[in-house]
């Protein structure tokens, strides 16, 4: 009995640092949308993280909503989906009109065609609720390896070019936080489709961190433009993709 009090103790405060670190990674891209909004333009950067965010976030939060005893899970997803549906909101604002027709296309996608089916298949094909709770689980779960899959692209680019330009150390530092409070809440409340995930995203973000120390002192290389286009993308996929996902949400991907 007193073990399973310390360990409510332990996950409270566990979740409580999941949050607040989260919430950091979640900031992350501010930089940019400064940017945006002092130029008045999105500057060849991509609405696809910020849109897999949101995703992300509602799709944990429903996940959390069908858990009882969820709140961790519930306040950082909420924040998470009203900060990535202000970006998104920016980015619409300033975005040329291809790129917010795109955005608005993956918006539909994801949160309305995608997030709907899931709920929709899940409440009326899942009558139990510890069986649809885990069905959730499950795709939140594997969403989640595909979300901290994406940092690869960017280590990839990292080896390429020698330059640490596209991967901050600070980002890459706090992402590695983030997953292992995640890992440690979701072992300690015995949930491990919030554990599990966390331990990719905690390889990457070592991982990131190891190629930081390698290459931050590496002479820069003059990247051809269509790379340098792409680096731009690559530095707004990982403020955000990688958060949550969060997690990103993701969260970081919680």
């Amino acid at each position: 009995m007193a073990i399973n009090h310390a360990d409510d103790h332990l996950s409270f405060v566990f979740g409580l640092l999941g949050i607040i670190v989260s919430f950091l990674v979640y900031l992350a891209p501010l930089p940019t949308f400064y940017r945006i909004c002092k130029k008045k333009s999105t500057q060849g950067f991509q609405s696809l993280p910020y849109s897999v965010a949101l995703f992300s976030a509602t799709l944990t939060f429903y996940y959390a909503f069908l858990k009882t005893s969820a709140l961790m899970l519930i306040i950082i997803n909420s924040i998470g989906c009203v900060i990535e549906s202000t970006y998104l909101i920016m980015f619409m604002i300033y975005a040329p009109g291809r790129a917010r027709i795109y955005t608005a296309k993956l918006l539909i996608f994801f949160n309305l065609a995608l997030l709907g089916l899931i709920i929709l298949c899940t409440s009326l094909l899942i009558q139990e609720s510890s069986l649809r709770l885990t069905a959730v689980g499950w795709i939140c779960a594997i969403f989640s390896v595909c979300v901290y899959a994406a940092p690869l692209s960017v280590m990839k680019l990292v080896i390429e070019t020698k330059s640490v330009e596209f991967m901050p150390l600070p980002l890459s530092s706090f992402l590695t936080v983030c997953a292992t409070m995640w890992f440690i809440y979701g072992l300690l409340i015995k949930d491990f489709f919030i554990a599990t995930p966390n331990i990719l995203g905690f390889t990457f973000g070592t991982a990131q961190m190891i190629l930081y120390i390698i290459y931050k002192n590496s002479k820069k290389q003059v990247l051809p433009e269509s790379m340098q286009q792409d680096g731009g993308i690559q530095m707004s996929t990982t403020e955000e993709t990688t958060m949550e996902t969060s997690v990103e949400p993701s969260e970081s991907n919680v």
